[in-house]
């Protein structure tokens, strides 16, 4: 697992991804057929379960793209049941200071590293796979901790000195609130924090994740240095079809968008 993703890290070229917040896994079967490297599965916000989990993870089967899962807290049950059901990795939103990053690597990792749970899951095959899986996991499952808060870029340099990080993926919404900006994507002086992270982060042979709004703006992270750029969110990206199409037929889009 993963292999593809790693490769893209060790070439130094960025890996294009997708937000997934819907439940069709039409969506995660189109987007392995178009070339996306990676799919983050968003538990944080909306109304995604593990069911939803499994059928991304069953239509992403055999196709090299990794599935990703953003869970909705550092807690055990939603990292292990992710995990447990074949998920290549978590991007762990909200991690502040690396001993909140190592307490979830504790969730994270098989012992020794951590104590997470051996089971015979979906990850394990049913447990026909048990012993191969559980012998590689630790070092084939990605851990991403999430950078987007005041807090975490204070605390960047222990949070990127902690072991087995290879990426970590920005939030910029949640940088500006944490800031005072409460509903802008990049308030005032984030723009500066994103590419003092990807420049810190780059000294460290540490990869740095962002999601893109828009086709000029996934162009412009790449520039910057980005190495892992989500093209937006499933939704997102229908919504951005349907206002390109609006505007050319003279139509009004009354809603606003945010990625």
């Amino acid at each position: 697992m993963n292999e593809n993703l790693r490769s893209k890290f060790a070439k130094n070229e960025t890996a294009y991804g997708l937000w997934v917040t819907s439940e069709s896994t039409a969506v995660t079967e189109v987007a392995a057929i178009l070339g996306i490297d990676w799919l983050c599965i968003d538990m944080e916000h909306g109304y995604l379960d593990h069911r939803s989990i499994a059928g991304h993870l069953t239509a992403a089967r055999g196709t090299g793209m990794t599935v990703l899962v953003r869970p909705p807290s550092h807690d055990l049950e939603p990292m292990k049941r992710a995990l447990d059901l074949g998920a290549h990795g978590v991007i762990l939103p909200l991690v502040n200071s690396a001993a909140e990053l190592r307490a979830a690597s504790d969730h994270f990792f098989y012992p020794p590293l951590g104590h997470r749970g051996i089971g015979g899951e979906r990850c394990v095959k049913w447990g026909l796979d048990l012993e191969s899986y559980v012998r590689s996991a630790n070092e084939d499952l990605l851990l991403i901790p999430m950078i987007e808060t005041q807090r975490a870029y204070e605390n960047l340099d222990e949070i990127l000195a902690a072991d087995k990080i290879e990426a970590v993926f920005l939030g910029p919404g949640d940088m500006s609130a944490s800031r005072g900006a409460v509903g802008e994507w990049e308030g005032p002086g984030v723009a500066e924090i994103n590419l003092d992270i990807v420049r810190r982060a780059s000294r460290r042979g540490i990869r740095t994740g962002i999601v893109a709004r828009n086709t000029d703006e996934a162009i412009t992270r790449v520039d910057q240095g980005f190495g892992m750029v989500s093209l937006g969110s499933d939704i997102g990206l229908m919504i951005r079809q349907i206002e390109s199409m609006n505007e050319a037929l003279g139509r009004k889009t009354v809603a606003h968008r945010w990625f």
